[in-house]
């Protein structure tokens, strides 16, 4: 006696959801490759990298103003 061929069906069946899932993360993977490529385009990042209260701060010595406390 052979298998029964349901057991086959839901195999092909869990593949083909895996094969839907693993496709999905490619594409997802490939636009956020794109945004990320866009924002480094523009100039605009508002990610891990730069904080955007911080953006144009040059570090280093101030210069010395004429206000006094």
């Amino acid at each position: 006696m052979g298998k029964s061929s349901q057991a086959t069906q839901a195999k092909r069946s869990r593949e083909k959801a895996k094969q839907e899932r693993k496709q999905e993360k490619i594409a997802e993977r490939i636009q956020k490759k794109e945004l990320k490529k866009n924002e480094d385009e523009s100039g605009v990042s508002y990610g891990m990298d730069e904080d955007p209260d911080l953006a144009g701060i040059v570090p280093g010595p101030q210069p010395v103003s004429d206000e006094q406390y």
